[in-house]
């Protein structure tokens, strides 16, 4: 920095400018300032992660985690899986996502990213879409993607996960 410092003096020296050494001593303070508070909040503890809804073993149901909120993958309600089309299954995963997105004290509007899974792309994807777009926050729509995927039991036909901002 006082090499930066002398090369600004010798600098505008060369170039005829009038030398206010205290303006330039001030400039140089405040630099260093913002360099050292630069690094002082890169030493900043790490954020803190929260984890709700953890009573199944393999995952928790949110985690919160410097400023976003991560659900875990939903599906349609597990009785009701059988009597269910993808329409009714869409629409139960969505409301089990806008519980879970509620917990964690944020919503829809505030959506990063939608990943979606579907049993059969051909036969379901126009259905469960439909169900997407009248749900989704048409001026706040998050990235999205959609894939076909074998499920975790034959009568799941959807699943949903998003990743919202706190």
């Amino acid at each position: 920095l006082k090499l930066q410092f002398l090369y600004l003096i010798e600098t505008r020296k060369l170039m005829g400018f009038a030398l206010d050494t205290n303006a330039m001593l001030s400039g140089a303070i405040g630099a260093a300032a913002v360099l050292l508070l630069g690094r002082l909040i890169g030493k900043a503890p790490a954020p803190a992660t929260e984890r709700l809804g953890t009573t199944d073993p393999r995952a928790s149901a949110i985690v919160k985690h410097n400023g976003l909120v991560y659900i875990s993958g939903q599906v349609a309600i597990i009785d009701k899986l059988g009597e269910s089309d993808i329409t009714a299954q869409t629409q139960q995963t969505l409301a089990k996502v806008d519980a879970l997105l509620a917990q964690a004290g944020t919503d829809k509007s505030k959506l990063i990213e939608g990943r979606i899974w579907v049993l059969d792309v051909p036969q379901h994807f126009a259905k469960m879409n439909a169900v997407w777009n009248a749900w989704v926050d048409p001026n706040n729509k998050p990235v999205r993607y959609c894939v076909q995927s074998p499920m975790a039991r034959p009568n799941i036909l959807v699943e949903i996960q998003v990743v919202a901002a706190q």
